[in-house]
């Protein structure tokens, strides 16, 4: 699927966000958008604001300046789980399943969060495991789990919600590269099977590269660039903040 180049009614938008803790600027004036069916890679060194973003995005961080838009409609005020019910979702860097629940009431707490009611949340469940080919894992004790499998009952927990779109924090973080293939093909099913925009944020680079559509970048929570994947590569000013020269 093809990407936009420009933000539309039907995109997420992030329009001149700013964001301040106690007077340190953690972002400034950042502008982004991702398109249903895109998957938008945001790429930067440690503290450049990537997390504070989807925090802001998703309605965990407020913000000092600027604006969220979804769907055309203004969310900025909205408060977490009203965006999550419009159709947003996040995965974390940190997996934060829920340790003592089996991993059908994990991923049965995704439907269960945007409201649907508890039979219809329980059959949304076993449908995501099936699609996820972890139907085998549903009554196992989720604190349990190898690391590779709580990362992928993370982003069945979010696909559960049927989001519009879906952010992704470091999905890749402590994966070998077996697990890294694996998550590859699993983002692009989620795009080819579900239609949802992704935002994508990682260090991983032969992800991003393989996967995206288009890559923006910051740098001490400024835009540096935005292009694809090929642009992003070659763009002197990203290689010296972030990449490096042997890309």
């Amino acid at each position: 699927m093809s990407a936009s180049s420009a933000a539309t009614v039907e995109s997420l938008q992030v329009d001149q966000v700013t964001v301040d803790f106690q007077g340190l600027r953690a972002v400034e004036n950042v502008t982004l958008h991702v398109s249903p069916g895109e998957i938008l890679g945001l790429i930067g060194p440690n503290g450049a604001g990537k997390t504070t973003l989807v925090n802001v995005v998703t309605g965990f961080q407020p913000i000092s300046a600027g604006g969220v838009v979804l769907l055309g409609a203004s969310v900025t005020q909205w408060p977490a789980w009203r965006r999550a019910r419009a159709g947003l979702a996040r995965t974390f860097q940190n997996v934060r399943l829920f340790p003592k629940l089996s991993v059908l009431e994990n991923v049965e707490a995704g439907a269960l969060a945007v409201g649907e009611p508890k039979r219809s949340a329980r059959r949304r469940a076993l449908e995501v495991l099936e699609w996820l080919e972890l139907s085998h894992l549903a009554r196992r004790i989720a604190g349990t789990l190898p690391f590779g499998a709580e990362r992928r009952i993370g982003i069945g927990r979010a696909i559960a919600a049927r989001p519009k779109f879906l952010l992704m924090d470091e999905p890749a973080a402590g994966l070998n590269d077996a697990e890294c293939d694996e998550l590859a093909a699993l983002i692009r099913r989620i795009r080819a099977d579900m239609g949802c925009g992704i935002l994508l944020i990682e260090h991983r680079m032969s992800l991003v590269f393989g996967l995206c559509d288009r890559v923006q970048v910051l740098e001490q929570g400024r835009t540096i660039a935005v292009g694809t994947a090929d642009a992003i590569q070659r763009d002197a000013r990203v290689q010296q903040a972030y990449l490096g020269e042997a890309v």
